[in-house]
Parts: C-alpha cells; structure tokens; sequence
C-alpha cells in the first residue's frame, strides 16, 4: 500500500508542470509550488512551459528569496521575464555542437579543470536619471545608471586568466554587454554605466566600463578571456536590457565574479 502511494504522487509531481502549465503564472504561483515542496527542476520546467506575469523588482525577488526560492527558480524567473528563454542547442557555423556544459542562454566560466561552468547572476538594483549621485568619488549627472549589488564580493572566486563563454540570445550582439569594475563599499558593490555625462570630481573618475576582446567559438556563443593587466577585484556582465525599465527603482541581473590574483 505504501509503495503504491509512493508512486502515485511520483507521478502527481511529474505531470505537475503541465498541470500548472495550463494557467499563467506569477510569483505567488511559484511560492506555491515552492511550498509544496517541488523540486527546482519541477518548478523550472513550470516556469518555462507557462504563460505568466511576474514581479522582478527588489521586493518582490526578496520575496520571493524569502519563501524559500532558490536561485535556479530566481534565475528562471528573470530569464523567462526578459524574454530570453532557455535555447536548444545549436550548430556552430562550422557545423559542431555547442561546447560541452553550455546549453542555454547566458554567462558561463572556465573552472580550474577547464570545464565551463554556469555562472548563476545575482540581483542589480538601478537608479536612473534627474539625482545627483557620488560612487567612489565619481559624481553621476542625470542619464547615467547607478547599479548597486549586495554584499562586497561575488560568490564566485577565479583567478587569472578569467576565461568567460557568454551565449547571447537570438538577435543579441555581444558588443550589446557590458563589462563592468565594481566600486567595493563595506556590505555592497557598486558601478556607474557609462549610458550619460561624467561630472569631474577631484581630478576625474575612471570609466566602469571596461573595453574587452571577444571571439566567436560557436553559433551565438563568444569567448571573453580577461588576463592579469586587467587588475584584482570586483567585475561583472551586464546583458543588454538588463534594467528592465527606465524608471528609479528597477531592478535586473548581472553576472558578477571576484578575481583573485
């Protein structure tokens, strides 16, 4: 009888997602799922069969943190909200599979054993426009974007040379990304995207946009290697769109490394 049961809401939790496919979701309907106690590939996979409407601002990812998300489900969310679904393979140009451990849209890293590794993005808060604003000395005038990400450092530790494989969404250029030096404070990192005017301060402030060199190594998938010039710290990859929107407050994602020497 036991096991009879057991299997029965195996195959409950299996068919779940189509289940719940049918209705669009939002992020009380994930919180659901969270709560009753699906796994994260289940509530992926409901994620990106489903139609749905979802609150990625801060509060509601904290929210959503908060219930007990994980980053995976965090990471589909804002995935499915841009508009960048998880894409199928592709052939290269010249006709091979897409390198090994990359297999859907994003940023990943080459890990001590030269495997490449998804690196998962964390939350970038924004604000835009019309407030004077001071990060590290470097005063900000209306139009430029000031990103602000919790804690001091990336959970992501690397060393040189820092070898990254982003694969960019259909119609998406990687001139369209962004690499970018984090101004470190004592609970938070920061950065000045350079989208207005520079106000001198004390002698100028430094760009926190870095130029990079990439090259094609398949269909949409560009290798960006960063060598020891580039110096120690904080670095991120901001995707294009990644502001979701123009006004104060909005919130996106950024794929963030802290690089040893």
């Amino acid at each position: 009888m036991r096991k009879s049961l057991i299997a029965l809401v195996t195959v409950i939790l299996a068919f779940c997602p189509l289940l719940v496919a049918q209705q669009s979701m939002n992020n009380d309907a994930v919180i659901k799922l969270v709560k009753a106690g699906l796994s994260d590939d289940l509530i992926v996979s409901t994620i990106n069969a489903s139609s749905g409407t979802y609150d990625t601002s801060a509060n509601g990812l904290i929210a959503l943190k908060g219930a007990g998300a994980s980053d995976k489900v965090v990471t589909a969310i804002l995935l499915k909200s841009s508009g960048a679904a998880p894409a199928a393979p592709t052939q290269s140009a010249a006709g091979s599979s897409l390198p090994a451990g990359i297999d859907d849209v994003g940023v990943y890293y080459k890990d001590k054993s030269g495997a490449w590794t998804p690196l998962m993005p964390e939350i970038v808060n924004f604000k835009t426009g019309g407030v004077l604003k001071s990060i590290a000395s470097a005063g900000i005038v209306k139009g430029d974007l000031n990103g602000h990400v919790a804690n001091p450092h990336a959970r992501t530790g690397v060393t040189f040379p820092v070898v990254f494989a982003v694969y960019v969404p259909e119609g998406t250029a990687i001139t369209e990304y962004q690499l970018l030096r984090f101004h470190v404070n004592s609970g938070s990192r920061e950065f000045r995207s350079v989208t207005g005017g520079v106000m001198h301060v004390s002698g100028g402030a430094d760009r926190d946009s870095i130029e990079f060199q990439s090259t094609k190594i398949a269909s949409r998938v560009y290798q960006i290697t960063l060598q020891s010039s580039t110096g120690k710290g904080e670095y991120g990859l901001l995707p294009p769109g990644a502001t979701g929107s123009s006004n104060m407050g909005s919130s996106g994602k950024i794929y963030s490394v802290s690089i040893a020497e």
